[in-house]
């Protein structure tokens, strides 16, 4: 098994920490993020985390093992299966119906209960988590987690009379990172400043032109769609709200030299074919270069939106670049777009969305921690180091009549520092197309050159 140091950075890689400007869910404002979830979907390091925990900890001591759901439940799993500990599961709540259990496994009262916890930061939610498991008989005397945010939370259980194991604290990690050259001074200053307890001041910095992005952001849809912007000088997606497959093929051949991105609404076709719409729209595309945008806004579960992806008449798996997908599935449900890129629907841009502030912080940690995202659909600032594409973009109209909302380009650069702009209807209902098209692009990049000075 490799040294701990190259096993850390072997994580590192799958996004498990960023760093830079983070709302925490306290409304406090972090330098750096944490999120260990991606670590499920790589078996082999699965398999070596919970070797490395287990190597911690005296097994001679425990009957069962626990993981503190969600993020620490396939740890566990990975730790029962590799020490033969029997595996509990603790739900969030109890079912309210059938046996109405809060712990689902086998147990006996007076078993004890090793606890496993990715992150530990003020250990309040373990303090609620341990009695829960306690009053079901069971004992809990030691409790491993896999990073200590170094914010008190160890300490604070170990008050209380619990035996804390730790793989990495977060100044070790720091210092790794450091050291391999991820980090810079300034960066591990905040990261002391805010670790002290005191307000970290962030400087307000320009936006980062494509170029920058190009750095922060290795997905390869990302690469292909910043790099056309740079070629075309367009951040242009126009919208093919067009219910004809010569609508759009039209459309589509118009709008082409100015944009970087078709975003299509598929199943509004009446007359539908994947020989006779896509095969020549991908022709158009690859003629034009621009990329295809599936706006499918999948929500559903994952192995339903597996299906919805790959299978049906439209076959989105087979041509589109990328999709658009709401997360309220889940993290595990953006698992299916393999081989495509995905943008997250944060929030929405008409009148009354129920995407309010709290779902915006859940689904945007979601997006900057799955690496089949890249990008984001919402009307704010997103990290620099995932795309925004923005709707709801027009050069004149305020509004219409179904809650949708504008904003014009010089707005969205400005204020959001939008990446994409999204135009539908100013341009698909214009009277001249191509001359609407090339007029948004050039306001478009006009605007985002702008928003850099």
């Amino acid at each position: 098994m490799e040294n701990k140091k190259d096993f850390f950075l072997e994580c590192y890689k799958h996004g498990i920490m960023k760093f830079g400007q983070f709302t925490l869910k306290s409304g406090i404002e972090s330098p750096f993020y944490v999120d260990l979830r991606p670590l499920a979907s790589d078996p082999k390091i699965l398999i070596n985390l919970a070797k490395y925990l287990l190597e911690m900890l005296p097994l001679d001591n425990f009957d069962l093992i626990c993981g503190v759901p969600y993020a620490a439940l396939p740890m566990a799993t990975a730790m029962s299966l590799e020490s033969h500990l029997p595996l509990i599961i603790k739900r969030k709540e109890a079912k309210q119906y059938g046996t109405k259990k809060l712990i689902e496994g086998l147990y006996s009262k007076g078993q004890n209960c090793l606890l496993v916890e990715d992150v530990i930061t003020s250990g309040k939610s373990l303090l609620e988590t341990i009695p829960e498991i306690e009053n079901e008989g069971i004992k809990v005397s030691d409790v491993v987690v896999v990073l200590d945010r170094g914010q008190g939370g160890k300490e604070l259980l170990e008050k209380k009379g619990y035996r804390v194991h730790t793989l990495f604290t977060i100044q070790e990690v720091c210092g790794i990172l450091k050291e391999e050259g991820h980090l810079l001074d300034e960066e591990i200053e905040r990261i002391n400043t805010f670790l002290a307890g005191n307000i970290v001041k962030f400087e307000e910095k320009k936006r980062y032109s494509y170029q920058q992005k190009l750095t922060t952001n290795d997905h390869s849809v990302a690469q292909i769609i910043l790099n056309l912007a740079i070629e075309k000088k367009s951040n242009l997606i126009a919208s093919a709200d067009v219910l004809t497959t010569k609508e759009l093929l039209e459309l589509a051949e118009k709008v082409g030299p100015h944009i970087v991105a078709l975003k299509t609404h598929i199943d509004i076709l009446s007359d539908f074919d994947m020989e006779k719409t896509i095969i020549p729209l991908k022709e158009i595309a690859k003629k034009h270069n621009f990329l295809l945008m599936e706006d499918r806004k999948f929500a559903d579960i994952g192995n339903t939106q597996e299906l919805q992806f790959g299978h049906g008449i439209y076959k989105i798996a087979e041509w589109a670049d990328f999709v658009t997908s709401q997360v309220i599935g889940g993290y595990e449900s953006l698992d299916c777009f393999r081989n495509v890129g995905v943008v997250a629907i944060i929030g929405m841009s008409s009148k009354g969305t129920l995407t309010d502030n709290n779902y915006q912080t859940e689904a945007l940690n979601i997006a900057m921690s799955h690496p089949n995202v890249f990008g984001g659909v919402a009307q704010k600032k997103l990290p620099e180091n995932i795309l925004l594409f923005t709707p709801g973009v027009n050069l004149e109209s305020k509004g219409d009549s179904k809650g949708q909302q504008y904003n014009t380009p010089e707005h969205v650069f400005q204020n959001l520092h939008t990446d994409f702009i999204i135009v539908g209807r100013g341009i698909y209902k214009s009277t001249d197309i191509e001359k609407s098209a090339l007029q948004y692009k050039i306001e478009g990049w006009n605007a985002y050159e702008n928003s850099l000075k």
